[in-house]
């Protein structure tokens, strides 16, 4: 007798069943159920409450979306075959699982690898019976077919479908929703692309705007910024004070990744690297920094109790550089702080819904033409399309802030 998962699901209002063996063996190995413990939008709940959801969440979202899509594009006559079917389903299953604690800010500091190199690696280690080999071959776009590869990753994947739709249902910014069932009903394969007919262009459109604006209202909300910055600077205090010897130990599995910065080439070199690396999530972080708060270095400290306070940084938004370094000088110059690095500084912002570089989304029409969205799209032109909105931030210690 088989054995069958049932997952209930809130964001598409029904449950999704899971079935294949190797796939139930990929959700219950501890790599993958380590993702319940790292949050898919960081501090984002500093911002909206709401945002408590996982990446293991997101990843089994994005299965479902896969597994629709094959059936959608098999009715249409693409030619899939079980192995192919499993191996995009494991892809887009594990595409997230080298994330570390709080995503891409942890990037950032502990490990100098892109998840994308660590999920590479964690698929290699967990494939004991070449049960991934077509999983790693689709997800690293070597295997024949690339349309399996463009549903794991292009601007028209499994996973931005997925990521937008749920953002949106968890922080409750209604800007994110799109029309993710019209948009799978219209996907098709052309000359071994994946393209959208063209009656699914305008849910096509909506998507892209709709990615757009969740960039602003969530990713790169002005608060969730300055959360971020924060977090930056506790994890360089503490790095810095791990590599003079006196950080107080965490006894977490967050330690050896503040004593030492590893390389994607330490993890390809090292078995127990990775090992070491996914017994850490986002409660390793939490913990350590509630023991930081009474460190005797008091700049770990005061860092460490604002941020589990939620006594965020100021920050101020520019879409002039030039006014943002001018704003910045006045204020290192009217508060000079000791080791002011930690308490305030700029960076920048890049918001491109599109981008010309990465696999174009095609429309196919009746008569057989395929054309890229921007020549396509009465909405959209290559104008739009190209735009990228840069702007310029400046954070800083509330006025009432103790330093």
């Amino acid at each position: 007798m088989s054995k069958r998962k049932i997952i209930n699901d809130p964001v598409y209002d029904g449950f999704l069943s899971v079935d294949d063996p190797a796939i139930l063996a990929v959700i219950e190995h501890p790599y993958f159920q380590r993702q319940r413990r790292i949050k898919q939008l960081g501090l984002t709940y500093l911002v909206y409450p709401g945002a408590m959801h996982t990446r293991f969440s997101h990843m089994l979202g994005a299965l479902n979306l896969m597994g629709r899509a094959l059936e959608t594009l098999r009715q249409k006559n693409v030619t899939i075959t079980p192995d192919e079917e499993r191996g995009a389903k494991l892809a887009i299953l594990l595409h997230d699982v080298g994330h570390g604690p709080f995503s891409h800010t942890s990037e950032r500091v502990l490990v100098n690898v892109a998840h994308e190199a660590l999920t590479d690696l964690f698929m290699q280690r967990m494939n004991t019976s070449g049960q991934l080999d077509t999983a790693i071959a689709i997800f690293r776009n070597h295997y024949p077919k690339h349309f399996l590869h463009q549903l794991v990753s292009s601007q028209l994947d499994m996973d931005r479908l997925d990521y937008l739709g749920r953002d949106s249902y968890f922080t409750g910014v209604s800007e994110g929703i799109v029309g993710t069932d019209r948009i799978i009903s219209m996907l098709n394969v052309h000359r071994d692309e994946l393209v959208i007919d063209e009656k699914g262009i305008y849910s096509v459109e909506k998507f892209i705007i709709s990615r757009r604006l969740m960039y602003w209202q969530v990713y790169m909300h002005k608060t969730v910024i300055a959360a971020d910055q924060l977090l930056l600077a506790i994890l360089r205090r503490a790095r810095h004070l791990a590599a003079a010897g006196t950080l107080p130990a965490t006894h977490t599995a967050l330690q050896p990744f503040l004593e030492q910065q590893y390389s994607e080439e330490d993890f390809r070199s090292r078995t127990d690297l990775l090992d070491r690396f996914a017994e850490l999530d986002d409660d390793d972080v939490i913990v350590a920094i509630k023991q930081w708060q009474h460190a005797p270095d008091q700049i770990l400290s005061t860092l460490s109790r604002q941020l589990l306070n939620r006594r965020l940084p100021a920050i101020r938004i520019d879409n002039s550089e030039a006014n943002i370094e001018n704003y910045a000088r006045d204020y290192a110059a009217a508060h000079p702080l000791r080791h002011a690095d930690y308490h305030f500084g700029t960076g920048r912002l890049r918001n491109r819904s599109y981008d010309f570089a990465d696999h174009e989304i095609k429309v196919l029409y009746k008569d057989g033409r395929c054309l890229p969205i921007g020549q396509a799209s009465d909405q959209l032109d290559r104008h739009f399309l190209e735009k990228q909105v840069t702007k310029y931030f400046f954070f800083y210690p509330r006025p009432d802030d103790d330093y």
